[in-house]
């Protein structure tokens, strides 16, 4: 298959969801369901089955601490903070210092400590106690703009809490489903996370964001590797649809 026939893709114009993305490119919609239903088949036998936590605020947090850094170090330093502070307001009471100390394994502790002391006030004064729990009475519009407000949560963090811990459809963009967009060939090297989101969210199903999102996750640590891609390894490569191996690095990484 030639490469430029998986290059098929139409024009949108932007909704008001979209921000100043005034135009969006959007892969085939067949191309991108039949990839995602090759990694469903690859990847998807290891999920269990989707669940939201009863306190998105914890959710938030730990979003917040995996932050340029591993899965590892960032389950290590939320296990840390909440065995030292068991309620998110004994994290509020607590100095700086102490979280900072508790969360160091996640790295970039003072920076983090210093937005969760942030976020736990502002969302104390807000709602009046430190918990999200009323973000599901809440539209989604109205909660996406409460995150959004919230110190260090960019577009990933809030589509996380809107994903994983309220069950509503975002499809968050970390560095590996990034890198696997830009190879596959279904966005621009030049599209940056919150533009790669807006497009995915055009093409898949919302019922498909939450598995989509994990399997390209898990193709990204498995095969697609950032440094070096085990092309013959994969099935998409076998199958023609990707066109990273005929067009070679396109600034995934």
């Amino acid at each position: 298959m030639k490469k430029m026939e998986r290059k098929a893709a139409v024009t949108i114009t932007s909704r008001a969801s979209l921000g100043d993305i005034v135009d969006l490119k959007l892969p085939d919609q067949r191309w991108v369901l039949e990839v995602l239903e090759i990694l469903a088949g690859l990847w998807g036998y290891l999920r269990p089955a989707r669940m939201t936590r009863e306190e998105p605020l914890d959710g938030l947090i730990l979003t917040v601490l995996s932050q340029n850094t591993n899965d590892k170090n960032r389950d290590r330093a939320y296990a840390l903070l909440k065995a030292r502070f068991p309620k998110w307001d004994e994290v509020l009471a607590a100095t700086h210092e102490e979280i900072a100390s508790v969360i160091r394994p996640a790295g970039l502790s003072n920076v983090k400590a210093m937005r969760i002391k942030e976020i736990l006030k502002i969302v104390s004064d807000r709602f009046g106690d430190c918990s999200l729990r009323d973000l599901r009475r809440m539209k989604k519009g109205d909660i996406v703009e409460f995150l959004s407000s919230l110190p260090g949560v960019g577009p990933k963090t809030v589509a996380c809490v809107l994903l994983f811990d309220l069950g509503l459809p975002a499809f968050p963009v970390d560095t590996h489903v990034g890198r696997l967009c830009k190879r596959i060939g279904w966005v621009s090297a030049k599209c940056s996370p919150p533009e790669i989101q807006k497009i995915m969210e055009s093409i898949i199903p919302e019922e498909l964001y939450w598995s989509a999102h994990l399997d390209l996750i898990s193709h990204g640590r498995n095969i697609c590797l950032a440094r070096r891609p085990q092309c013959g390894e994969c099935p998409l490569n076998e199958r023609k649809l990707c066109l990273y191996p005929l067009e070679g690095d396109v600034d995934g990484r």
